[in-house]
């Protein structure tokens, strides 16, 4: 037996207006409503909406045997509701089928765990809850922010009660291993690893379309004989962005038709059948046990967390807005602790990453700052605005 996990990561960040030094203490909307409006019905309508539209049409067309997961960050949750609304109806559909799995995430998509254990189970608990209220479902198995992985994280997600987490197959944590089958926790404490397959994964979400790749085009044949040729796999694990339908790869690439002929050609000319994270980590024996003490993740060469907190000014900014945690949660406000989370989103220190030379092209992507340096002015005016509507506050209640 030996199982294909697809898992795909849903997420738009509300992205920041333009905000001026000139702003501050006079103007506190810091959401640019018109761009994130625009951006999601158009993510809409090249991805989400006919993709989905696929893989329920496949669920149906080999009667279950087809299954995939899904990571749905709040944010997006909260931008389908103001914007297209008829997405989560269709991924309501496709959870209807008892085919799809949703994982457990940071409700803001942020990089908690790297700061505060506090704030980080809060953010998991909003998720599940969410996840409850729109889908009638709980996760049991974890995909922290940007495949986020260490030996303390995976302690934390452990007493918050998963069972199995998904995390990038880095070489720095596997080794001689391969991402191939199913690890667990370092500290023997049950947590299931599933280790993404990251060179089939990005043959498929970076290089479908690079004519200047040897392999190019890539086709299910071609990618049918790439899998029957692992040695001796108990899972192959895909995960990437959902947005690779239809908006990294346009529908014109050919990505629409690879998908929905793979399943066909992976029933009619291999011995892989289609599975959950769930059923993975529950039916494969544990390999081996591996352990990370630094942060991995899936983005660049590295695999680090630099593409976020790489830099001087990532990670002032980074620490400026955790320095206000117990600040902001104690005026019990809502509205301003609502605020804080969404500065949280790891997409705002993204945008500040100055490693452009040998992955440009992907910190490039639906950044609409024209520099790192941009995108940490404003997010700095930002927050020097919310503190002192935090500070005010607090001096009004005494």
């Amino acid at each position: 037996m030996k199982s294909i996990c697809f898992y795909f990561q849903v997420h738009q960040p509300f992205r920041l207006r333009p905000y001026r030094f000139f702003d501050i203490g006079n103007k506190h909307n810091y959401y640019d409503d018109i761009q994130n409006k625009w951006l999601c019905r158009r993510i809409a309508d090249k991805c989400y909406l006919p993709t989905n539209r696929l893989m329920l049409d496949l669920i149906n067309k080999y009667e279950g045997r087809f299954k995939i997961s899904y990571s749905i960050t709040g944010t997006v949750i909260e931008q389908f509701k103001l914007y297209t609304p008829e997405v989560i109806e269709s991924f309501q559909k496709l959870v209807d089928t008892g085919c799809v799995e949703l994982l457990g995430e940071t409700y803001m998509h942020s990089l908690a765990a790297l700061k505060s254990e506090k704030e980080f189970a809060q953010q998991v608990s909003m998720h599940t809850k969410l996840m409850q209220e729109t889908f009638n479902y709980t996760p049991t198995v974890f995909r922290n922010t940007e495949l986020i992985y260490s030996d303390e994280i995976g302690r934390m997600v452990k007493r918050l009660g998963f069972k199995a987490q998904c995390m990038e197959g880095a070489k720095q944590v596997l080794g001689w291993r391969s991402p191939n089958f199913v690890y667990e926790h370092r500290d023997h404490n049950g947590l299931k690893l599933l280790t993404k397959n990251f060179q089939l994964s990005d043959d498929i979400a970076f290089r479908f379309s690079q004519s200047s790749w040897k392999e190019y085009p890539l086709t299910c044949d071609k990618f049918v004989n790439w899998l029957n040729a692992i040695d001796s796999p108990n899972c192959v694990n895909l995960f990437m962005d959902y947005e690779t339908f239809g908006e990294h790869q346009w529908e014109e690439t050919g990505i629409f038709e690879f998908m929905r002929y793979l399943p066909e050609e992976v029933f009619a000319k291999s011995s892989f059948d289609f599975q959950t994270p769930s059923f993975v980590a529950n039916n494969y024996e544990v390999k081996d046990y591996l352990s990370s003490v630094s942060p991995v993740s899936w983005a660049d060469e590295e695999r680090d967390i630099s593409a976020w907190l790489g830099n001087d000014i990532q990670n002032d900014a980074f620490d400026q807005i955790y320095e206000m945690e117990d600040l902001v949660k104690e005026t019990q406000n809502n509205d301003l602790i609502d605020v804080w989370r969404h500065l949280q989103t790891s997409d705002n220190f993204y945008y500040m990453c100055t490693k452009w030379f040998s992955d440009g092209d992907v910190h490039k992507y639906f950044n609409h700052y024209s520099s790192p340096y941009e995108a940490y002015i404003n997010y700095m005016n930002i927050l020097s605005d919310f503190r002192l509507s935090v500070e005010n506050l607090m001096h009004n209640d005494k």
